[in-house]
Parts: structure tokens; sequence; C-alpha cells
């Protein structure tokens, strides 16, 4: 009945849905173990009409104008600039770190100071990594730079992967990087918007196609068969001799075999509030107070203008195949001994020539929106 089997209904997996059914005419299959399509980007309106994303805030950026214009098939956007604030100190200042943060927590004189230095040795507009700010060899920025990782960084970093301070090695958050500039966007890329009627709509016009079937509701493991022997695959206790795009946890899609590949979860506490605002900016980060790591509220996305308000408290947590509370993996968890079992995944998988691994979880990388936009686009155009 199909030509491709598609695990996931992220983006991954719908880019690759539609380009194979309106391109390639293929018929296509996309399964999903939720009752919704759009994986993490899933965004609803709640019980008081306010439009919410419900694995925590996504927000489209990107340089690539390939992909921009892909998706401007599916949906018209709303430009969007997203600014994040950070407690710190009983403030609230920029993040990324920058000139503002800098004269917001220190003493004037020692800002001037620490602001020339920085230009001085840097240029102004660049953006430096942490570790190599704290390499310079320089007292007072390496002053800085040990102020921003204590303030900003390590904590922050601590609640999300679940591990003490004094445990997380600073290369780390040492890629992250401090904006020697006045420019308070989250983002500097070129395209910067939110989908005019939410990621729902892009995902429902990515799917409408003759071509493409969707499967609610459904674990891929109880309506398909690999068997590792001999490679053959079983839809619905039929042989399935067509293509598995599969963009789920690799290591369930081989059972286990070589062992779980570790995770981190999320938890998400909603709050809707009687108050029109509740916070300055859409998302504002607590690195060193409080249990949760930020709190985003929606109405500052799409600037709808409803009764109310409604704020999420995002709380880091471990992720736990059989409860359901805690089986959604947000975060593959890198270190060398995990690298040796995703090896051992990635190189079994080549055995199976029918069989195509897109994704975050399912390459075990971490994918910004666009970037798997990007990689499915190029799965697509390699696919003979």
């Amino acid at each position: 009945m199909f030509d491709t089997i598609i695990i996931g209904a992220g983006f991954a997996g719908a880019v690759l849905a539609e380009r194979l059914a309106t391109q390639r005419q293929q018929r296509i299959l996309v399964i999903d173990k939720r009752q919704h399509i759009g994986g993490n980007c899933y965004d609803r309106f709640d019980d008081h009409g306010v439009l919410i994303h419900q694995y925590g805030p996504h927000l489209f950026h990107t340089d690539n104008k390939d992909v921009f214009d892909y998706l401007s098939q599916f949906t018209q956007w709303q430009p969007y600039q997203h600014e994040v604030l950070a407690f710190i100190d009983g403030q609230k200042v920029p993040v990324p770190f920058n000139l503002n943060s800098l004269h917001s927590l220190l003493p004037a004189s020692l800002a001037d100071s620490l602001e020339l230095k920085l230009i001085d040795h840097f240029g102004y507009g660049v953006k430096v990594p942490i570790l190599e700010l704290r390499n310079v060899d320089d007292k007072e920025l390496k002053f800085l730079a040990d102020f921003i990782y204590e303030k900003i960084f390590v904590n922050y970093t601590a609640k999300q992967w679940g591990k003490n301070p004094e445990d997380i090695s600073p290369e780390v958050t040492g890629r992250v990087p401090v904006h020697i500039s006045r420019d308070n966007r989250y983002f500097q890329d070129k395209y910067q918007a939110i989908p005019a009627q939410g990621y729902a709509r892009v995902f429902q016009n990515m799917l409408n196609h003759p071509n493409i079937s969707v499967m609610l509701n459904t674990d891929f493991k109880d309506v398909f068969k690999l068997d590792f022997d001999t490679t053959k695959m079983q839809f619905m206790q039929s042989e399935f001799t067509g293509q598995l795009i599969y963009t789920g946890l690799i290591d369930e899609l081989f059972n286990s075999h070589f062992g779980e590949l570790p995770y981190r979860s999320l938890a998400f506490k909603f709050e809707h509030l009687p108050v029109d605002q509740f916070q300055d900016k859409t998302t504002i980060n607590y690195p060193n107070d409080y249990d949760f790591t930020r709190i985003t509220e929606f109405k500052h996305i799409n600037q709808q203008i409803v009764p109310g308000t409604t704020i999420v408290k995002e709380f880091p947590q471990a992720f736990e195949r059989d409860n359901p509370k805690k089986n959604i993996p947000y975060y593959p968890i890198f270190t060398d001994e995990n690298k040796l079992k995703l090896d051992r995944y990635l190189a079994f998988a080549e055995q199976f020539e029918n069989i195509t691994l897109v994704g975050r979880l399912a390459e075990n990388r971490y994918y910004d929106m666009d970037d798997i936009v990007a990689r499915a686009l190029q799965v697509f155009n390699d696919m003979h």
C-alpha cells in the first residue's frame, strides 16, 4: 500500500513526507505515538484562548534562505525578534551576556573599563566564546569571564543536566557566547519570525496531500517489525519492501540491542493568570533561583489580545522510558561512553539498506528547527 513509512510527525518526518508525496508521487504513511502532528513544535489554543507551545517555546530563526523559502509555502510569517532576560542578583539582565548586562551588574567605573578592554581586545559587534574569554591574559577580563560563568551559566547548566556545578566541565558551556554589543536580541539571524497561524497549521498544510496518510496514537513497535537477522521489515504482519524513514529514538528502533541511550526530559507547569502581562519579555531565565530554569509568557510571541495571560515554568528532569510523566526525550546526553554506544547503533543501521535515520533522536544530534528542515531536504535530495 505504501512506498515509504515515516516514523515521527515532527519537522524531519513532515518535510520528507511532503517532498516524497509531491515530488516523487510516492504513497506515504506517517506514524506518530502522540495524538497530534508537529512533534515538539506542536502548539494549540488553551482553555483561555491563548496560543501556547505545548513543549516549550519554539522560535524560528535562520540564515538559510532555502529553508525559509521552503517553509513559506506552508505559512505566512509574523516577524518576531526574541529577547531573553536572566534573573541575576535580584535584577533582570539581557542574555546572552552583552554590554548592557555588563553595565547592569557591575559598578560603573569597572563596567566602563571592562567594556573598553573587550572592544580593544576583540572588536565591537563580535561574539566571543566564554572559554576564549577565560583564557585571555588579562586579570580584569578573566574576572569578567569567571563572573559571567558563575552567575549565568554554571547553575543553569547544572539544573538542565542534573549535575552538581563542580561536576560540570567548563568546556560544556565553553561555546556559549558573550556578545560585545548592545544588541539584546537572542538571535541575530537574517530571518526571524513565527508562523502567523501557529506551528500546528504549518504541519497540517505540509501533510495535507492525497498521497499522505497519518496514523496517530500509534507506537510504531505495535505495527512494525524489523528482523535483525534477515533485515526484512513487516508492517501490520505483512512484509514491507518499501523505505522506512525513522525519526525516533535510535535505540528503540533496534530494541536496545546495544543498551539504552540516556536523555534528559522536561516537565512543564502551565499557569493562567488574570493579568494582561506577567513579565517584561517572552522568556526569563532563572539560573540561580528556584527549581525551574525559565518562565515563558506566550502572549509576547504572537501579540494576542485576549483577557489574561498564560505562562509556563520549565523543570528539567530525568528521562524515564516507562513513566508517562517523564518519557519524552528532549536532549541527548553527550558523553564518550554514549558516543561509543551510538556509533555501534549507527554502524548496525547501515546493514539495513531500506532504513534512513533522520533527526535529533534518530541521529542523536542537536538540531535547531532550521537545521532539521535543511537536513531533511538534503536527505530527500540524496535519495535516488
